[in-house]
């Protein structure tokens, strides 16, 4: 008799397995391709719903979904981003600047819906299972939903843009946030007319994608692959593809 409590099938589909990975590098941080039209209603709420699908810390869900809609809403928000973005600016110098000044960093006019997604800390209260030494976890499982509504979003033709130029306090007095709360992800979310087919910044010139096996240390910190490990070789070879191609993982 099967256990209703356990899921039977471990490996997706083929055809399932390539839509998450599809998502996943197809992904983009969209600032300047947005459309007016309104979300339908459903969409919003499945991605909504994936977002709170995220794991957390404890199970302790400690984030909350302000949706901003309102044009005199999003206007005080743009009005801060500009002030902050021109302090950003000056922190730069040479190419960087230059480059800075040339980049089209958030939507917030632009798209139909404008969310931020926060952090109730003491949600549970002060003591939770798996933060009791890392204190810093529910911000993380707050980043979960993010990517999780961001990674849905994608799948229903949505794009997502993420905001982060910003005073917090300015950004909670302009939503009538408590500063116990914290704003962990400023977005702005809208059907586009295209998705670039590589991150806006690699394409600006910003920085270049990281060599993926560079990134992968084997037992101990700064320990390299040994020479024989066929990790590295599959890790190159797949970065290869997706450079050359953007085509889906084999």
């Amino acid at each position: 008799m099967e256990n209703p409590a356990i899921q039977t099938e471990h490996c997706f589909s083929d055809a399932a397995r390539a839509a998450v990975y599809q998502a996943i590098f197809s992904r983009r941080d969209v600032r300047g391709q947005f459309l007016p039209d309104p979300i339908p209603d459903e969409v919003l709420g499945r991605v909504l719903m994936a977002a709170h699908h995220a794991p957390s810390v404890g199970f302790m869900q400690p984030w909350n979904f302000l949706l901003v809609r309102s044009r005199e809403v999003k206007q005080r928000v743009h009005d801060l981003f500009q002030a902050a973005n021109a302090e950003a600016a000056q922190l730069f110098e040479g190419e960087k600047r230059e480059i800075y000044s040339r980049l089209k960093l958030e939507g917030i006019l632009e798209a139909p819906v404008n969310l931020c997604i926060t952090c109730d800390r003491q949600r549970t209260g002060p003591v939770v299972l798996g933060r009791t030494h890392i204190k810093t976890m529910d911000l993380y499982s707050t980043v979960c939903a993010v990517q999780n509504l961001w990674l849905a979003a994608r799948a229903e033709g949505l794009g997502v843009g993420w905001v982060s130029i910003f005073d917090q306090d300015k950004l909670q007095d302009a939503l009538g946030i408590p500063r116990d709360i914290i704003p962990v992800a400023y977005l702005c979310l809208g059907q586009v007319s295209h998705f670039y087919q590589k991150p806006e910044l690699e394409n600006a010139g910003w920085l270049p994608r990281l060599p993926v096996e560079d990134l992968v240390f084997y037992d101990q910190w700064n320990q390299g692959a040994a020479p024989d490990e066929p990790l590295t070789d599959h890790l190159r070879r797949l970065q290869a593809d997706l450079r050359q191609s953007g085509a889906d993982l084999k």
